[in-house]
């Protein structure tokens, strides 16, 4: 559900469609290229895409230019989600689902090698901390909340604690097993 917090403009806030995401690039970014449309559960839905599109990703790309998309994802995926924020008039939408996507990216590079089983269980963990958020992941929610440079990163910090929190997950996992 999204938290509405008062636009800057005062108006009211507005609900993605097909035409919204063509209408900027931006828009494309930040939902997903659609994935932000769905009409439930679209974080789960960015989550899977990301996982599917890492593992076409790594077909073609060394470690290294992965880590270099990645790095490259987070400050476009800021700016998209800021741009699509402001334009749908919500602070954090659900629509907006990059943050998922490129957290999610982040799991699945540290973890490489990774077998089916260890990516399932990254999949598992990582949509229970980023919807439930727990502890710090749900102070970074609302820490950041706002406009502007400071609300995209807002978006985005939720998703990178619960990427943080999942591979420490995963690592006490490794350790112990």
């Amino acid at each position: 559900m999204d938290e509405v917090i008062a636009s800057p403009d005062l108006l009211p806030p507005r609900r993605p469609t097909v035409g919204f995401l063509f209408s900027h690039p931006a828009h494309a970014v930040a939902l997903g290229f659609g994935c932000g449309l769905a009409p439930v559960a679209p974080g789960t839905w960015a989550t899977l895409w990301a996982w599917m599109v890492f593992v076409l990703l790594q077909q073609w790309l060394t470690p290294g230019q992965l880590g270099e998309l990645i790095a490259l994802s987070l400050p476009v995926g800021w700016w998209a989600c800021m741009v699509t924020a402001r334009n749908l008039r919500i602070a954090d939408p659900s629509a907006v689902v990059w943050d998922e996507i490129v957290c999610f990216w982040i799991v699945l590079w540290l973890l490489l090698p990774a077998g089916w089983a260890a990516q399932a269980a990254a999949f598992v963990l990582f949509r229970f901390f980023d919807a439930v958020k727990p502890g710090p992941i749900g102070w970074a929610d609302r820490a950041f909340k706002g406009w502007g440079w400071r609300g995209g990163f807002g978006i985005l910090a939720d998703d990178l604690v619960a990427a943080f929190c999942t591979l420490l997950v995963l690592a006490l996992w490794r350790t112990w097993s």
